[in-house]
C-alpha cells in the first residue's frame, strides 16, 4: 500500500490518519473546478509539490459554472471602466479606495499568470487574455459632469495614469464608432478609456491551471460531488464522495483529508453549512440569475472593440450597470450586452431548485428577512426585468448602440450568481455584493462566497487563504509568493517601487508579453 507523507498544519495537531481500504488519503481537498479551486491548486504545485491535492468537481469538466467564458463578461476588472467602484461622497468628492484596491488584485492576478506562463506551465496554444481598452460611456449633463470629476480622481494615481477622458463625441466616435453613430446631437456625452484592459477567458484559464496541477501531485475527479464533510477527531475532514457517472463501479467513497478548500461557487455556502464551522453562521445567499444579448456580426463586431460600462439606473443595484463588450472566446470574437437579471431558487446554473430553501437555518434566517427588507430596491429591479417585454430589454442595448437590430443579437443565459447576506452586528441583516472568504479557526477549512470581482482577483484571494489557514508555512512560502507575485508585497518593497511596478505590469512589456506568451 502507498504511503503519503504528509506535513503537519500549524494551527491543528494531527495524528496519522486512518488508511483503511475504503479511505483515500489527501493532504489538500479542493471542491469545485473553478477559478478559485484552480488558482489555489496551481499555487500549492508550486510552493508544496510533495502534497497530494484532489479536486472534486460534480460536472464533466473543470469551468462550467461561474468559469465558463459565456457565463461570465470576462471582464479582466481592474476598476477602470466600473463606476459602482468609485462613488461620490456627500461632499462632491470621488471615492476611488475600492478602485486602487481591486486594481492592484487585479495585477496581482496578472503577475501570477506571467509566473506561470514564462516558467512553461502554461500552454501559449491556449490564449485566455487579450487586450481590450475598458470603457466608461455616460450620457446627460450630470453625468458627463461626474465622469469629469472622477477621471480627475483616478488619473492623479500611478495605476490610472494612462485614463482619458473626452465629451467630444468625434473622439469617442474615434474610440469606438457604435456608441456615438444614430444618437441625438443635443444629449451631452461622455466617455473614458484605458488602453490597458483586459478580456479574460477564465474557462480557458482555469483549464491551464488544472492542468498544471494535474501534471505534478494533483488528481482531478470529475462528475465527483461531495455530499458531506465532518471533522475528524484528529483535526482532519472526512469527505463522502459521489461518483455521479453512469457507469461508476463505485458511488459511494471517503477522502480523508488534511485541509479543505470550497471553492464551489454558489454551491460553496451548503457546503460550508455542512461542515458545522461556528464562522458561517449568520451567512445566507440570495441567488440571481442573468441574461445577456450576443452578436457574432463581423461588421458590428469590428465597429466596436472595448468593454465599455454604462451608469446603473436610479435605485438599481450595482449588478445592473449595463456594458456593451468585446468578447475572445476560443480565438473568435464577439459583442456581449447586459445584463438582464433573473431569478432562480438555485446557487448554481446546474444546481437544485431546493438550494435556496435548504440553505436556510435557524441562525441565519433573520438576516436574510432583514437583508430582503432593506432590498426593496433590488426586488423591484428584479421583478420588472422578468415581467419587461423583449422590445423593453432591446431598447437598453440601444441606449449604448442606438442602431443594433434585433435580427443581429440572439440571447444567452449567463451563470448564476449568490451574493453574500451577512449578519452585521449595528444593521442586522446586509446583502453584499462583493467576495468573502470564510475560513475555519483553526484553519483547516475555507471557502469564497460572492460574486463580483471574484476571477479577477483568484490570486489576491487565494493567497489570503494560504496566509489564514497555514501561518508558520506561511512565513516559509514569503520567498517564493514575492517571486511568483511581488506586488503583494511579501518582500521590503518601497511604496513608489510598488506602484511603478504595476504600473509597469499594465501598461507595459510584461502586460504585453502576458497577452503574446498565454
Amino acid at each position: 500500500m502507498r504511503i503519503t507523507k504528509v506535513q503537519t498544519f500549524t494551527r491543528v495537531t494531527l495524528v496519522p490518519m486512518s488508511s483503511a481500504a475504503n479511505h483515500e488519503n489527501v493532504d489538500v481537498a479542493l471542491v469545485g473546478g473553478g477559478i478559485m479551486s484552480a488558482t489555489l491548486a496551481a499555487m500549492l504545485t508550486e510552493l508544496e509539490p510533495t502534497w497530494k491535492i484532489a479536486i472534486f468537481e460534480k460536472l464533466d469538466d473543470v469551468a462550467l459554472e461561474s468559469s465558463n467564458p459565456w457565463n461570465n463578461a470576462g471582464t479582466g476588472h481592474a476598476a477602470l471602466c466600473e463606476l459602482n467602484y468609485t462613488p461620490e461622497m456627500p461632499d462632491g468628492t470621488i471615492n476611488t479606495d475600492k478602485a486602487v484596491a481591486i486594481n492592484e488584485q487585479f495585477q496581482a492576478s496578472r503577475e501570477f499568470w506571467h509566473h506561470l506562463s514564462a516558467a512553461g506551465h502554461l500552454d501559449p496554444s491556449q490564449s485566455f487574455i487579450s487586450r481590450t481598452p475598458h470603457m466608461t460611456f455616460v450620457r446627460g449633463a450630470e453625468n458627463v459632469d461626474y465622469l469629469r470629476r472622477r477621471h480627475a480622481a483616478l488619473s492623479a494615481h500611478p495605476l490610472f495614469s494612462d485614463l482619458e477622458f473626452s465629451d467630444d463625441p468625434e473622439v469617442i466616435r474615434s474610440w469606438t464608432p457604435l456608441l456615438v453613430e444614430g444618437r441625438d446631437p443635443e444629449v451631452p456625452v461622455a466617455a473614458t478609456r484605458a488602453e490597458s484592459g483586459t478580456d479574460v477567458d477564465f474557462g480557458a484559464l482555469t483549464r491551464g491551471l488544472v492542468d498544471h496541477a494535474t501534471a505534478h501531485t494533483a488528481d482531478l475527479h470529475l462528475q465527483h460531488e461531495v455530499t458531506d464533510l465532518s471533522k475528524r477527531a484528529d483535526g482532519s475532514w472526512r469527505l463522502r464522495v459521489r461518483d455521479v457517472s453512469w457507469n461508476a463501479s463505485r458511488h459511494q467513497r471517503t477522502v480523508n483529508a488534511r485541509f479543505v478548500f470550497v471553492g464551489a461557487g454558489g454551491g460553496a455556502l451548503p457546503l460550508l453549512q455542512k461542515s458545522g464551522i461556528p464562522e458561517i453562521k449568520g451567512y445566507g445567499g440570495f441567488p440571481i440569475s442573468g441574461e445577456f444579448l450576443r452578436t457574432s456580426n463581423p461588421e458590428i463586431v469590428a465597429k466596436h472593440q472595448a468593454k465599455v460600462y454604462g451608469k446603473a439606473d436610479v435605485g438599481s443595484p450595482p449588478m445592473s450597470v449595463p456594458h456593451l463588450d468585446t468578447r475572445v472566446v476560443d480565438g473568435r470574437s464577439y459583442l456581449m450586452f447586459g445584463p438582464y437579471a433573473g431569478f432562480s431558487p438555485k446557487y448554481l446554473k446546474r444546481g437544485r431548485m431546493t438550494d435556496m430553501v435548504t440553505s436556510i437555518k435557524a441562525h441565519n434566517l433573520g438576516a436574510m428577512i432583514g437583508a430582503g427588507l432593506k432590498n426593496i430596491p433590488l426586488t423591484r429591479y428584479l421583478l420588472e426585468q422578468l415581467t419587461a417585454r423583449p422590445e423593453t430589454k432591446f431598447s437598453a442595448l440601444q441606449a449604448f448602440y442606438p442602431e443594433a437590430h434585433p435580427k443581429d443579437w440572439e440571447r444567452i443565459t449567463a451563470g448564476q450568481r449568490v451574493q453574500v447576506i451577512k449578519t452585521d452586528p449595528d444593521k442586522g441583516g446586509t446583502l453584499e455584493f462583493g467576495t468573502e472568504v470564510i475560513t475555519a479557526a483553526d484553519g483547516s477549512i475555507a471557502g469564497l462566497l460572492g460574486a463580483s470581482p471574484g476571477a479577477s482577483t483568484a490570486v489576491s484571494a487565494m493567497v489570503s487563504v494560504l496566509e489564514r489557514c497555514f501561518p508558520s508555512e506561511f512565513e516559509q512560502w514569503r520567498g517564493s509568493l514575492a517571486h511568483m507575485v511581488p506586488s503583494l508585497g511579501l518582500a521590503p518593497w518601497a511604496a513608489e517601487d510598488e506602484a511603478d511596478q504595476l504600473a509597469a505590469q499594465q501598461t507595459g512589456p510584461g502586460a504585453d508579453e502576458v497577452s503574446a506568451t498565454v
